[in-house]
């Protein structure tokens, strides 16, 4: 069976996230999700991370769906993502007021443009286009293109409902899983709680999911850490690499990567 592809956000070192790169090659982590605030930079940020023998699995890119130009303006992302030599984007999007019907042709037409560079459009678990799963197939199905996928993110899933089994939601999505954000919980509706991988308090199974995945669908990633803390916490750069380092071997001691 092939690996998993264990991925990290930069981000997930907090205040240490300038000696991310870095400690990511020490950890054992080899790939990363990139993040540029402009397509831009990303050969520059490319330069950065192959410094340390890391791949982009993912970058975070951005899709205007409220712009009548989106699928123009999101096809400079498609070549970043494609110039990084990653294969799937993660992206955030919000349709507010707009109908959904153009909210889906708009995403149709990004997909087009995402196949052209070969890249997956990854969205993530946010309001109000993949609230919950439900509403993620809603989304799929409007969509309906190969290269517009979720990214099911294993705490989001909890903070933005209430009375929901995360296992469960992952289960309603298989088809459309495109990407993972690795997140702990408590699975407290709306509370700021995204601690250490395998928290005393931590709600996400783990295992299940990556059995699912890695049995049901033969999907072994990329798998995202995007650990976003707690509220009122008081770390150091050194807290924030042991947490992180914490999670994979968490990962680790339950067989899931390498």
């Amino acid at each position: 069976m092939p690996e998993n592809i264990l991925s990290c956000r930069p981000e997930s070192f907090g205040k240490a996230k300038h000696r991310a790169y870095e400690e990511m090659q020490r950890i054992g982590i080899k790939y990363v999700e990139a993040s540029v605030g402009h397509p831009s930079r990303i050969v520059a940020e490319k330069e950065k991370y192959e410094a340390f023998g890391l791949q982009a699995a993912t970058i975070s890119g951005k899709i205007n769906i409220q712009s009548q130009s989106c699928a123009q303006e999101f096809e400079p992302w498609a070549l970043a993502c494609q110039v990084a030599g990653a294969k799937h984007m993660f992206v955030s999007v919000h349709a507010g007021e707009l109908d959904r019907r153009v909210a889906y042709t708009r995403l149709y037409q990004c997909g087009e443009i995402a196949k052209q560079y070969d890249v997956t459009i990854c969205m993530e678990t946010h309001p109000d286009l993949i609230t919950n799963m439900d509403v993620a197939l809603e989304t799929m199905k409007g969509v309906d293109h190969p290269n517009v996928r979720v990214n099911f993110d294993t705490a989001n899933i909890y903070y933005y409902n209430e009375g929901i089994d995360g296992h469960q939601e992952l289960k309603k999505i298989l088809d459309y899983v495109g990407a993972m954000h690795l997140k702990e919980t408590n699975g407290a509706f709306k509370t700021w709680y995204f601690p250490t991988f395998g928290d005393e308090h931590g709600v996400v199974k783990w295992k299940a999911a990556f059995d699912l995945l890695n049995k049901e669908i033969e999907f072994f990633g990329p798998f995202t850490m995007e650990i976003e803390g707690c509220k009122d916490e008081q770390f150091e750069e050194d807290d924030y690499i042991k947490r992180v380092e914490d999670s994979v071997m968490h990962l680790r001691s339950l067989g899931l990567v390498s």
